[in-house]
């Protein structure tokens, strides 16, 4: 089976409201249960428990990472709605329940898809904005817990607006307005007490919210470097790492399927069981990476390749490649 042979299959609908499929319904929902569930904390910390809180921000970092990596991650590729400003109202509320702005993300994703995690030039160098080659050495993958945990820090606001602004088509200003929402809101989550009677300056709350704000974009960091380490940079087809597990993939809206995405990035969520069966023997035969875990577990995979074994690999084809 060749490559450039394949085809891709799109769903249709004659909703009035969603552009691909009605199925489209749930990962809005989805999207919107997570903003309101940001409101819920807000106004559940004067009176909760501080134990019942910690376990609520712990699982809104989680809700960032699935939002991140399913809801939003696929509403770039396939915006939902026919409705182009029903679409970027929508952006706005991931960027507040996210705390991040939805078309910039689209900036450096598309970016992520313009390089596929590609290893640095000879300039050290990388495409991709996000590949786990960027801040690493002698050709390896940076430390994970490093990408993880400083990856966070290094968006270059710049580089994204020039980019939004080649695209001539709005995407800037609407990255700024979903900029403008969700720092508004936090303004005024950081200033009223939502007690009764109201109190004003609620540092309490920020206190709380913004380890939780950054353990969920590490988490999505964590899934985002194994999603990658172990993929073959030189090779289409594997560019990615898939892990096929159901409720893995149901949560995150079969972005687990991320070989066969990066392969094709266009395939909905709901044609990716599909689109891989109609390539597996091909993924077989270029060696594709898959793990039995989710990504975000990535880490304990049993046969984890070794960081270095690029380089070990290398020296051992030199030397057969000398005493011939």
């Amino acid at each position: 089976m060749a490559a450039d042979a394949i085809r891709i299959e799109r769903p249709t609908t004659n909703s009035k409201l969603f552009a691909h499929t009605r199925w489209d319904a749930v990962p809005a929902a989805a999207g919107l249960f997570h903003l309101a569930y940001l409101l819920a904390l807000y106004f559940l910390v004067p009176h909760t428990p501080l134990w019942v809180m910690l376990i609520l921000g712990f699982v809104y970092s989680l809700m960032v990472n699935a939002n991140i990596n399913g809801v939003g991650h696929n509403f770039i590729h396939n915006p939902f709605f026919r409705s182009q400003l029903l679409n970027r109202l929508f952006g706005i509320t991931q960027s507040i329940a996210c705390c991040f702005s939805q078309t910039m993300y689209d900036a450096v994703h598309m970016q992520h898809h313009k390089g596929n995690s590609d290893r640095q030039d000879e300039k050290g160098d990388t495409i991709d904005w996000l590949s786990i080659y960027r801040h690493g050495h002698d050709g390896e993958a940076e430390n994970p817990w490093r990408y993880v945990f400083l990856s966070f820090f290094r968006d270059d606001v710049g580089a994204i607006r020039k980019d939004l602004r080649k695209r001539k088509n709005g995407d800037e200003f609407w990255g700024n307005m979903e900029l403008a929402a969700f720092a508004s809101t936090l303004l005024v989550m950081a200033i009223i007490v939502p007690s009764n009677p109201i109190h004003f300056i609620n540092w309490r709350f920020i206190l709380y919210f913004l380890p939780f704000w950054y353990l969920g974009h590490c988490f999505s960091y964590l899934n985002g470097y194994y999603r990658h380490y172990g993929a073959n940079p030189e090779k289409p087809i594997a560019w990615g790492v898939s892990s096929y597990g159901r409720i893995y993939n149901w949560l995150f809206f079969y972005n687990g399927y991320h070989a066969e995405h990066h392969f094709r990035p266009k395939v909905h969520w709901i044609k990716m069981e599909k689109f891989r069966r109609s390539i597996e023997d091909l993924q077989k035969q270029e060696g594709v990476r898959t793990i039995k875990r989710a990504h975000m577990l990535g880490f304990l995979d049993p046969d984890l390749p070794k960081r270095g074994g690029r380089d070990r690999a290398d020296e051992r084809e030199n030397a057969t490649s000398l005493a011939r």
